[in-house]
């Protein structure tokens, strides 16, 4: 017998939340170090395109197999385990000499996160109920969260402190452990529930039914939304910080700042989308976060400077509404694959940023920052194929 939950239990989305803060602010140590690596070890933009490919790339490998076996067997005490991965990593990446010695410890930090991600994400459906936009929100809030310190972790303690710096990180990592201890023994006791109730949380998708050929082509759709829109936030999150120091002759301080308030505006456009998907669907939310910020994108590198600040507030806001609801859509669009699905689109947009690294940090190098930033604009036109996807219905409506 199965049975569909409908009392959410927001404690428990606002805790799985914070981890995924925690996971991802372990994360974005990474990149924070790029300009400090950039000059203490004189690093091309092409081998800290590489760091990115490692970490996001094992990530983006693992995530899907860790959702394809959690679906058959949920594995509660995998979240621990998987934050302990990434306390190694930074424990690696915070007293490395060589350039090897930074991808061995990303190695670490992408093990955790593929782990991380799946069963994250099923701890938020089981805590969802009937609210699962809200649900996927606030998970994804908590990630883009810890993201978006990133440029807060390079002005702050990186640049006074060092690459040693990210050894502050550790502390979080640690709440990090217990948090997740907590999560995986009421996730535990949620399964045992099911187990003696003979009953299972399933997904009522919104979609229409759909023949396997349409549900082929719609995923096929949304990785490709997904890919243009992670090539463009990894040159945002990752590069751009570049360009504002050449083309605008701000510190690194200051452009870190531009970056976080980026980074800030697409964890509040994140928030907003999951709710907003519940109320007026969720295609009609990934049309509003590519085809209004296409245009700005568009217009971004050729904007004085107090337009950069107004162009960026609203293309990270719009471009990041639609990153939950492109789960949540992909987990209705096969739902009796939850875990997969998760691993599948956050794994595939990992492994899109991953490849964004290199692939960005070789245009810099081959054709300059001015004219790669030109080119990564024309990408999001790609995002525009969402028109094609099939039409849900509001949950509201349901």
């Amino acid at each position: 017998m199965t049975t569909k939950a409908t009392t959410p239990v927001y404690a428990m989305m606002v805790a799985i939340g914070v981890a995924h803060l925690i996971n991802d602010s372990m994360q974005s140590v990474v990149v924070a170090m790029f300009p400090l690596l950039e000059t203490s070890m004189g690093l091309t933009f092409t081998q800290l395109g590489i760091i990115t490919l490692v970490l996001n790339v094992l990530a983006s490998l693992l995530q899907p197999v860790v959702g394809f076996v959690s679906d058959k067997k949920p594995m509660p005490y995998a979240l621990p385990l998987g934050m302990a991965s990434s306390f190694i990593g930074i424990a690696l990446i915070a007293f490395a000499t060589e350039y090897w010695m930074i991808l061995v410890a990303v190695c670490f930090i992408g093990l955790g996160s593929a782990v991380f991600h799946p069963e994250g994400s099923r701890v938020s459906f089981m805590a969802a109920g009937n609210k699962r936009g809200l649900a996927q929100s606030i998970f994804q809030v908590g990630g883009n969260s810890g993201q978006a310190l990133a440029p807060l972790i390079s002005a702050f303690i990186l640049v006074p402190f060092g690459q040693t710096g990210a050894a502050f990180v550790l502390v979080l990592t640690a709440i990090g452990i217990v948090l997740l201890s907590k999560i995986s023994a009421w996730y535990k006791r949620e399964l045992e529930k099911e187990r003696l109730s003979k009953t299972k949380r399933t997904l009522i998708s919104s979609l229409p039914p759909l023949t396997k050929k349409q549900v082929g082509i719609a995923i096929a759709l949304l990785m490709l939304i997904i890919f243009a829109r992670s090539f463009y936030v990894t040159n945002m999150t990752s590069f751009y910080v570049f360009y504002l120091m050449d083309e605008y002759a701000l510190t690194l301080q200051r452009s870190q700042l531009l970056i976080f308030m980026f980074m800030a505006c697409g964890v509040i456009g994140t928030f907003f989308g999951g709710p907003l998907s519940d109320r007026i669907g969720r295609k009609n939310v990934v049309l509003l976060s590519v085809v209004v910020p296409i245009p700005f994108c568009l217009a971004l590198p050729f904007m004085p400077l107090w337009a950069v600040v107004v162009f960026l507030m609203i293309i990270g806001t719009l471009i990041m509404i639609s990153f939950s609801v492109t789960v949540v859509y992909a987990q209705e669009l096969v739902p009796s694959k939850i875990g997969t699905m998760a691993g599948l689109t956050v794994g595939f947009a990992f492994g899109m940023g991953g490849i964004g690294g290199v692939v960005i940090g070789a245009l810099m190098d081959t054709i300059g920052i001015q004219q790669t930033m030109v080119t990564l604009s024309l990408l999001t036109v790609l995002m525009l194929v969402a028109v094609f996807l099939p039409k849900d219905k509001a949950a509201s409506a349901s």
